[in-house]
């Protein structure tokens, strides 16, 4: 327990030192690269992931390391990161992008955290302690109205476009109302707070899903059965919702619901 509270008090400290990093960026972009159909890589993305597992190493030198642009190794205590996801909209001054941070101990997922730090938005999570937007305890919607809720689907060049259209398809015959904002660990964070009654996507990585996975199980949410063990290296579907209605996005996308949390 003192060295996972270790852990979560470095973590709000990294997000933060991270985000200024991030922000001095922001506006700023000089070099954009394609690492495949719309996926974008910016400077920052490297210089921040270097920043992340630099400290992280010299913090806790026995802990791996998995981040988006230079991948790692699995092991029993293991950080996994996205130093900026959203960098499509970053890269456009969009700010609706974040950097997520994910502590992961025996292939369980104990601390998450996700900072936007274009307008401050910083969500924490220890599991068993409940989440949090900016200190203060949040919660997931209490929706229980499909023709009343609103999904984010998010994309991936993983899926085919047939079956991507298809879940669409079908979330709107149901009746649910579907965006897409271009930074899955926020629409996941937005679960978590109210603003989404769901997220879904049907492939997503884990540097990408796992903190906003465990906010939404700390609001009170559902979530998937996301396999944090295989999950980490090869990702996998993934699905948050407001308990309600949480049942009705399950069948419509195909996404299997983890067992409710007793």
């Amino acid at each position: 327990m003192r060295e996972l509270r270790e852990r979560a008090e470095f973590c709000r400290t990294l997000l933060v030192e991270a985000g200024d990093l991030v922000m001095r960026g922001f506006g700023h972009v000089r070099q954009l690269e394609m690492k495949g159909p719309q996926d974008y890589l910016t400077e920052f993305d490297g210089r921040c992931e270097a920043f992340l597992r630099e400290r992280v190493q010299a913090a806790f030198p026995a802990d791996g390391f998995f981040g988006e642009e230079t991948g790692g190794v699995e092991a029993e205590r293991l950080w996994v990161v996205d130093p900026i996801d959203g960098t499509a909209n970053f890269a456009r001054n969009i700010p609706h992008f974040c950097i997520a941070v994910a502590h992961v101990a025996k292939g369980r997922t104990e601390i998450g955290a996700i900072y936007n730090p274009a307008v401050g938005d910083f969500y924490f999570a220890e599991r068993g302690h409940g989440a949090t937007l900016n200190g203060r305890p949040i919660a997931v919607s209490p929706a229980t109205s499909v023709a009343a809720s609103s999904v984010e689907l998010g994309w991936s060049t993983r899926i085919p476009n047939h079956d991507y259209l298809g879940v669409l398809a079908t979330l709107l015959d149901a009746g649910f109302n579907v965006r897409r904002a271009g930074s899955g660990a926020l629409g996941l964070a937005y679960v978590a707070d109210g603003r989404n009654e769901a997220y879904a996507e049907l492939h997503m990585n884990s540097w990408d899903c796992l903190a906003g996975l465990l906010l939404v199980e700390e609001a009170g949410g559902r979530i998937c059965a996301f396999p944090e063990k295989t999950g980490v290296i090869h990702g996998g579907a993934v699905l948050a919702a407001a308990p309600a209605i949480a049942d009705s996005v399950a069948a419509a996308t195909g996404i299997a619901l983890a067992p409710r949390r007793r």
